[in-house]
């Protein structure tokens, strides 16, 4: 007599994250066709949008996982924690940039119409840190560079590919905020991580996280593999080469865990929003470690 066996449907978990170089190359092994690791019970389905758009549908818990601007994480925080893997930080020669058509002195910025991605993107917050006072315009990211560049306004703020390319438009840099931040605190400049949904229960919180793990080892194990990929995400960028450097910039030893100091950026960033008056409530950070094998 055989028994009959049960097949039990896997666990659909949707997945978002922005149409960038840096997150194409972190989820490519998990977004391929098929799988490049295995991925257990799970069954992976991808949303790409821009990160302020990810930034507001986690408000609303829309996805499992998300992408998510640590600037936003203390509006999610009921809902969400963030996973210590997937990190993008800004290091200490690099970050968000502020472009003008002409140098202007951080004094001359005072009061100016400044283009920004998104009021809950980090690189705004960072951007309030440094000059509390200016008038922003809320821009879609990709056009920022073009409608500086036209004249519509005077100023913007960059992140994504845009903080290599904006010379090629006759822009000049007004301040890099990461270079800022790290002079202020000799700390990374926390700007994306990756947020997974509370109610999926702390084993499948932590099982997950070390799948996306696995999946950003593997691209940085497999860059030839992986690079293509995220190729075809490079709005901006004219070779491969410059893809490269943005990724490597974005995608590296950080993304796979975020570090003490990491891990300290993340909550001081977000104190002193707090403190700034940017922010409205202080929130205690709440990190998500990866299930290790055998457990």
């Amino acid at each position: 007599m055989h028994t009959a066996h049960t097949q039990v449907p896997p666990i659909r978990i949707r997945v978002a994250h922005s149409p960038d170089a840096d997150d194409a190359f972190m989820f490519y092994a998990l977004a391929a066709d098929p799988p490049r690791i295995p991925t257990g019970p799970y069954r992976f389905e991808h949303t790409l949008a821009d990160i302020e758009t990810l930034n507001r549908a986690a408000l609303e818990g829309r996805y499992e996982i998300s992408a998510l601007s640590i600037h936003a994480y203390p509006y999610v925080a009921d809902r969400y924690a963030l996973m210590s893997c997937g990190a993008s930080m800004a290091e200490a020669d690099y970050g968000p940039v502020v472009v003008a058509r002409r140098p202007f002195s951080p004094e001359q910025l005072r009061n100016r119409r400044i283009a920004v991605p998104g009021l809950w993107t980090s690189a705004y917050l960072a951007l309030r840190l440094y000059l509390p006072e200016f008038e922003p315009v809320v821009v879609p990211f990709d056009r920022i560079l073009e409608l500086v560049a036209r004249g519509e306004l005077e100023a913007g703020l960059l992140i994504h590919e845009g903080q290599l390319t904006y010379a090629r438009w006759g822009l000049a840099e007004v301040v890099n905020l990461g270079r800022w931040w790290y002079g202020q605190t000799g700390l990374p400049l926390p700007l994306g991580g990756n947020v997974i949904r509370r109610d999926l229960g702390p084993e499948h919180m932590r099982r997950l996280t070390a799948l996306l793990r696995q999946s950003i080892a593997y691209a940085l194990t497999h860059r030839q593999e992986a690079l293509p990929y995220a190729l075809r995400y490079a709005r901006e960028l004219s070779s491969s080469q410059e893809a490269d450097r943005f990724v490597s910039m974005y995608v590296n030893r950080r993304t796979l865990d975020y570090g003490p100091d990491g891990r300290q950026a993340v909550q001081l960033f977000l104190d002193r929003g707090y403190e700034a008056g940017w922010i409205p409530k202080r929130v205690q950070v709440e990190f998500i470690d990866p299930e290790e094998p055998g457990e």
